[in-house]
């Protein structure tokens, strides 16, 4: 099961760098979800998280309290100003790929979202493909009411 998602961002360099942390990625998903982070990963970039190796494991908490599934952390590919490739997996999905692709034109940049996931259940899909969708159109209103949208 695949979708992405899309937004233009009036959004600086200096703001990109910033969305590469574990507080961005729990601000676009807040309230509805938290995800949970080892200290040693907490307060370091993503764009310096290494690749290649597993990462860790953090839980998927429903409105920041109730453990809903496990996420293993994988990333393929980190870049801090175009994005990143996560081939990861959960108790829930075998396979979680979501990549974020980030290109600049002029002072917009397009942040596209791209998530394919495998369910290891497979009557879960029907279930979790239309979850998967609300949390990432909530991600991106998040983006978008704190960065003025572009047209498009």
């Amino acid at each position: 099961m695949k979708f992405d998602i899309s937004s233009n961002l009036r959004i600086s360099s200096e703001d990109i760098s910033r969305l590469f942390t574990m507080d961005a990625v729990n601000r676009e998903l807040g309230p509805l979800i938290r995800m949970t982070v080892p200290r040693a990963w907490a307060d370091k970039p993503i764009a310096e998280w290494p690749t290649g190796r597993v990462l860790f494991s953090s839980w998927i908490l429903l409105f920041g309290v109730l453990p809903v599934d496990r996420h293993t952390f994988f990333f393929q590919r980190i870049h801090p100003q175009q994005g990143f490739l996560e081939a990861s997996s959960s108790l829930a999905n075998a396979v979680w790929r979501h990549q974020r692709e980030i290109t600049r034109s002029g002072a917009f940049c397009r942040v596209t979202d791209t998530v394919e996931f495998q369910p290891r259940l497979p009557f879960l899909g029907r279930v979790l493909a239309p979850v998967y969708r609300f949390v990432f159109r909530h991600r991106h209103q998040v983006l978008r009411s704190h960065y003025d949208v572009g047209d498009g």
